[in-house]
């Protein structure tokens, strides 16, 4: 059986997934994300982060819907979402971990949850990391041979070598042959052309992005 941990962090609300407050736990909250989720009526297993985005009264509420411990963050050579994502792993030991919150907002905060898997402390850990919102599932991915799953809801597939590497796309609508770049590019608005799409790659890290349009 495979264990999932949800992590909330503290992006845009309006980027989350509609159905984000039905999602079963157990759920960690980094900073203002673990107000929120006291707020949604999700008693988070562990708090994370300095608390310098909420208030005394605030943090005192989350720390009395706590079912586990708050982890207070020692220094700034960490963001809330890295000492979250070690605590996660550290303590809970999930299969799979998917971070909501991580996208829209300031851009300086989204490069830095993207970038989290290329930390050599982080690496071993980033195929079971994945990021979710509205539009959007990103999953990353060690050197190897997959099969990739559609999402019912996505249209579109992109592929980002995130360091140097060769990348093979076999049967998806738009194919590469150990196709290399030395710096990070998106391979973006590819398709699957079936329920599969299978892809390799002989070094570094890729993210996988499954994607639809927003609706208007």
């Amino acid at each position: 059986m495979t264990t999932t941990v949800r992590l909330l962090v503290g992006g845009p609300t309006t980027s989350w997934p509609t159905n984000l407050a039905q999602l079963p736990g157990p759920w960690v909250g980094a900073d203002r994300g673990a107000l929120r989720l006291v707020k949604l009526g999700i008693q988070p297993t562990i708090a994370v982060g300095d608390f310098d985005s909420i208030d005394a009264g605030e943090l005192a509420t989350v720390k009395q819907a706590l079912t586990g411990t708050v982890v207070v963050k020692p220094d700034q050579d960490q963001t809330d979402t890295q000492l979250a994502v070690k605590t996660i792993f550290n303590r809970l030991q999930p299969d799979e971990l998917v971070i909501y919150g991580a996208t829209g907002g300031r851009l300086d905060h989204l490069l830095a949850n993207l970038w989290l898997v290329l930390d050599p402390k982080f690496r071993d850990w980033a195929p079971k990391i994945k990021l979710v919102d509205l539009q959007n599932t990103v999953q990353f991915f060690l050197p190897g041979d997959y099969t990739l799953k559609k999402e019912a809801n996505k249209k579109y597939l992109a592929f980002v070598p995130m360091l140097p590497t060769h990348l093979t796309l076999r049967d998806a609508k738009y194919q590469l042959h150990e196709a290399y770049n030395d710096y990070p590019i998106s391979w973006a608005s590819n398709e699957f052309v079936g329920t599969t799409s299978h892809f390799s790659f002989d070094q570094g890290v890729v993210a996988v992005i499954q994607s639809c349009d927003a609706k208007k």
